[in-house]
């Protein structure tokens, strides 16, 4: 029979790798500016979500159902900004994706939904929410970059 050997945390071989990551991961989340975002961009899922209802076109059910549910998604995705702002990135693209759709929604969603206010509402929250995922995801690639050069990593 062998016998199995119990590792600890510290005698793991990438352990001042993994620290460095956290402590530059939490150092950038702890700044204004990512705090700054990460509370811009809840606010903006959560106008997305809630436009149908603020400029008053919940009357077109489609767009009214795909707003709800693009700020709903905008939100989780970047609402975790400050917490793993370190691999934010791919998140912060995703949410980008989602303001494109906010922008063109009104033309896309099925039936007669493109007036004004919907246009209007949809491409200013469509429009904000892509610089707001843009600008986390150029944060995020910065950390990542340092986090890479720290531990010696070529991209």
């Amino acid at each position: 029979m062998t016998e199995r050997m119990h590792t600890t945390m510290e005698s793991h071989p990438d352990v001042l790798e993994m620290r460095e990551r956290f402590v530059l991961a939490e150092r950038a989340a702890a700044t204004q500016r990512g705090q700054a975002i990460e509370a811009m961009a809840l606010i903006t899922g959560l106008y997305m979500a809630a436009s149908p209802w603020i400029a008053g076109f919940n009357g077109f059910t489609t767009l009214a159902v795909n707003n709800l549910i693009a700020g709903i998604a905008y939100a989780l995705l970047m609402s975790g900004f400050g917490h793993a702002y370190e691999r934010t990135h791919a998140r912060a693209w995703a949410a980008a994706l989602i303001g494109v759709w906010m922008i063109i929604a009104p033309w896309v969603v099925a039936g007669n939904v493109a007036t004004t206010r919907t246009i209007i509402s949809n491409i200013v929250v469509g429009a904000v929410g892509l610089i707001l995922a843009l600008v986390a995801g150029v944060a995020a690639s910065k950390t990542d970059r340092r986090t890479d050069q720290a531990a010696g990593i070529r991209r």
